[in-house]
C-alpha cells in the first residue's frame, strides 16, 4: 500500500534524525551478555579492555569516546538500564520527557526524535519504521536543508576562457593549482552559464528568431534604386546626292553623355496563403527552439544534480574505505599483540594482513572513483582548465516531496516543454502543408517603376538640358496549372510530418508518466531504506564494538571482529546509498514536472 504524504512528511522526522546520529557521540544501552556462564576473570578482562576498544571505535567512527554527556542537544539522556537481548526498550512518551528539555520552536527540528528511538541496539525494527512516534510538525515547505542553502556566487574564477577557440599550448596551462569547494547551487549556477550545449540551443534559439523576421518581412513591398551614367558614341555613314553618278559617303561621329535613374517598387498582392503559412511556421519554429532551451536547461540541472551526488557518494565511499581500512590496521594490531603475548595465533595474523591489503586497495580504488568524479563535474560545467572541485554540501536527505503520485503525473503532463513542443511541431506541419499547397493556386504581384533621364552632354546641339521622367505601374498574375505533382507531394510529405507528431507526442507522454512513476517508486522504497540502514549503522558500529571486546578477552574469534568490521563499511555504504538514491529520486520527479515547485523558467513550458 502507497504510504500517504503525512505518513512520509511524518516519517522524515526519524530520516533526519538517524543521519544526525550517524555525526554525533552515540550513547548505547548496554546489552547484557546471553552467556550466563561466563567467568569473572574474562569478564574482568572485557573491563579492562573497553577503554582501548572505545577509543579505536570512537577512530573508526569519526566519534569521541564516550561520556555520560547527552548524545544529541535538547534531548533526553538515554536510560542505561539492564535488559535482555532482543528485549524492546519502551519509548519515552511526552509526558515523561525530562523537565529540562528544550521547548518546542515554532520551527522545530528533526532531531526531536528520542534517541531510544534510533540509537539504541536494543530497540525493535517495528519501533523504527512506526511514523507515529515522530513529531508530525517538520515543515514540508523546505525543500533543501538550511546547511547546503548559499546566496553566495561562484567564484569568478571557476569561469573558462571566453574565447571558445582557445586551448592550452604548455603543460603549465594544464596543471590542476587549486581546488574549490562548491555547493549544488553554484553547480547549477556554473552548468547554466558555461555549459556548450545549453550555449548552442539558444544560438539556434537567435537563428530561429532571426528567420522568423526574415519571413515576416513579406509582409512590406521592396525597394529598388537603380542608377548609372551612359556614354554613347556612334558613327552614322551618309551619302549625298551626286550628279556625277559616284556615289560617296560622308561619317559623322555623335556621343552623348546621360543620366538615368530608377526606383522599382515590387508587392505581392496575394499570395493565396503562401506568406502567412511561412509566417506562422516560422513563429513555430522559433516557439520550438524556445521550448528547447527550456527544456535543455531542465535536464541539465537533473544531469548536473546526479553528478554532483556522484561526486558526494565518491567523496564518501573515500571516507569509509578509509575508516574501514583504520579499522583493519587496528585488527592486525590487536592480532599481533595477542601472537606475542602467547594466546594468539599465526592464522590471526595473516588473516588480518589479508583485510589490511583489500582494504588498501578498496581505498586506491575509490579515490581514482573520486577523481574521475570530479573532472567529469569540471567538464560538464566547463570550468577553468587549471582548477578541481569538490562537494561542499553535507551528505543528507534534499527535502520532501509533498504530492501523491496521481498529482505528481498530472502535473507533469502540463509543465513538460516537451510534449507541447511535439504540439509546436504538429502546427508547424501544418503550416507547412498549406504552403505547399498555395503553389497551385495564383499569385498576384504589383510592379511599379519610376525613372529619371538627363542628357549631360551631346554632339549635336541643341539639347534639351532638364529630366525628363518615366512612370510604369502593372499587375502580374503567376498561375501554375501544373507542376507535376511536386507540390501535392510536399503536401503528403508534411501530413506525415504530423502523424509522426502526434505519435512522438502519445510516445513522450507515456515515457513522463514511466519516468515519473520510476521516481516516485524509487523515492519511497529510498525513505523506507534510509530509516532501515541509519538503525543498521548503529547497530554494526555496536556489534563491532563487542566483537573486538570479546576478541581482546580471549573469548571470542578474529573471524568474529572481521566480520563485524565487513558488516559495519556495508552498512554505511547502504545508508549512503539509501540517502543518494533519495536524493536522485527527488531530483528526477522535480524534473519530470519541469518547472515546479520554483518556477524558475516560466509559469507555463
Amino acid at each position: 500500500m502507497r504510504p500517504s504524504n503525512s505518513l512520509i512528511a511524518l516519517g522524515m522526522g526519524t530520516v533526519l534524525a538517524a543521519s544526525a546520529a550517524a555525526s554525533v557521540p552515540v550513547q548505547a544501552a548496554p546489552i547484557a551478555s546471553p552467556q550466563s556462564t561466563r567467568s569473572a576473570d574474562t569478564h574482568t578482562h572485557e573491563q579492562l579492555a573497553s577503554s582501548e576498544a572505545a577509543s579505536a571505535n570512537a577512530i573508526a567512527q569519526n566519534e569521541p569516546e564516550p561520556t555520560p554527556e547527552p548524545a544529541l542537544e535538547n534531548e533526553p539522556e538515554p536510560t542505561p538500564e539492564p535488559a535482555l537481548e532482543n528485549e524492546p526498550e519502551p519509548e519515552p512518551t511526552p509526558e515523561s520527557a525530562p523537565e529540562n528539555e528544550a521547548e518546542p520552536s515554532p520551527e522545530p527540528e528533526p532531531a526531536e526524535v528520542p534517541p531510544s528511538a534510533e540509537t539504541s541496539p536494543q530497540d525493535s525494527p517495528s519501533e523504527t519504521a512506526a511514523p507515529e512516534t515522530v513529531s508530525p510538525e517538520i515543515p514540508t515547505s523546505e525543500t533543501t536543508p538550511t546547511a547546503t542553502t548559499t546566496n553566495e556566487p561562484a567564484p569568478e574564477y571557476l569561469n573558462p576562457d571566453p574565447n571558445p577557440l582557445s586551448f592550452p599550448t604548455t603543460p603549465e596551462e594544464v596543471q590542476i593549482v587549486g581546488t574549490q569547494p562548491i555547493t549544488l547551487k553554484q553547480a547549477i549556477e556554473l552548468a547554466i552559464r558555461n555549459s556548450r550545449s545549453l550555449q548552442q540551443s539558444r544560438l539556434e534559439l537567435e537563428r530561429a528568431q532571426a528567420s522568423l523576421r526574415q519571413a515576416e518581412a513579406a509582409n512590406l513591398p521592396t525597394l529598388g534604386v537603380v542608377g548609372n551614367v551612359t556614354f554613347n558614341a556612334q558613327e552614322n555613314a551618309t551619302s549625298p546626292l551626286s550628279t556625277t553618278g559616284d556615289t560617296e559617303f560622308d561619317v559623322t561621329t555623335s556621343d552623348s553623355t546621360t543620366l538615368n535613374g530608377t526606383v522599382e517598387a515590387n508587392y505581392n498582392l496575394f499570395t493565396a496563403g503562401q506568406r502567412s503559412s511561412a509566417i506562422a511556421a516560422a513563429r513555430g519554429q522559433a516557439r520550438f527552439q524556445q521550448l528547447q532551451v527550456e527544456a535543455d536547461t531542465e535536464q541539465l540541472i537533473l544531469d548536473v544534480t546526479n553528478n554532483y551526488y556522484d561526486l558526494q557518494q565518491a567523496d564518501e565511499q573515500v571516507r569509509i574505505t578509509q575508516a574501514s581500512l583504520t579499522e583493519a590496521q587496528r585488527s592486525l594490531r590487536d592480532a599481533q599483540a595477542l601472537e606475542r603475548a602467547g594466546v594468539g595465533t599465526r592464522f590471526d595474523v595473516l588473516q588480518s594482513e589479508v583485510d589490511v591489503a583489500n582494504a588498501q586497495q578498496d581505498l586506491t580504488q575509490q579515490i581514482s572513483q573520486q577523481e574521475i568524479a570530479r573532472r567529469q563535474i569540471v567538464q560538464q560545467l566547463s570550468l577553468s582548465q587549471a582548477v578541481d572541485i569538490t562537494a561542499a554540501d553535507p551528505i543528507e536527505v534534499a527535502g520532501l516531496w509533498d504530492l501523491n503520485l496521481e498529482d505528481t503525473i498530472v502535473l507533469s503532463f502540463k509543465n513538460r516543454a516537451e510534449l507541447e513542443q511535439q504540439l509546436v511541431q504538429r502546427e508547424i506541419s501544418k503550416r507547412n502543408r498549406r504552403q505547399a499547397l498555395a503553389q497551385l493556386e495564383p499569385q498576384v504581384n504589383l510592379r511599379t517603376t519610376y525613372g529619371l533621364r538627363r542628357t549631360l552632354d551631346s554632339s549635336t546641339s541643341p539639347f534639351f538640358e532638364g529630366f525628363l521622367s518615366t512612370f510604369t505601374a502593372a499587375v502580374g498574375v503567376t498561375w501554375d496549372i501544373f507542376d507535376g505533382g511536386s507540390a501535392r507531394a510536399q503536401a503528403d510529405q508534411q501530413e506525415a510530418n504530423i502523424a509522426i507528431a502526434e505519435n512522438q507526442f502519445a510516445s513522450n507522454r507515456e515515457q513522463i508518466r514511466f519516468l515519473v512513476e520510476q521516481a516516485y517508486s524509487t523515492l519511497r522504497s529510498s525513505f523506507d531504506n534510509i530509516q532501515v540502514t541509519s538503525r543498521a549503522v548503529v547497530l554494526a558500529t555496536e556489534s563491532l564494538r563487542l566483537a573486538r571486546l570479546r576478541f581482546q578477552a580471549g573469548v571470542g574469534t578474529q573471524s568474529d571482529v572481521l566480520q563485524q568490521q565487513t558488516a559495519l563499511t556495508q552498512a554505511e555504504v547502504n545508508r549512503l546509498t539509501a540517502i543518494l538514491n533519495y536524493n536522485r529520486a527527488l531530483a528526477s520527479l522535480r524534473r519530470q514536472v519541469s518547472n515546479y515547485p520554483d518556477g524558475a523558467l516560466a509559469e507555463t513550458p
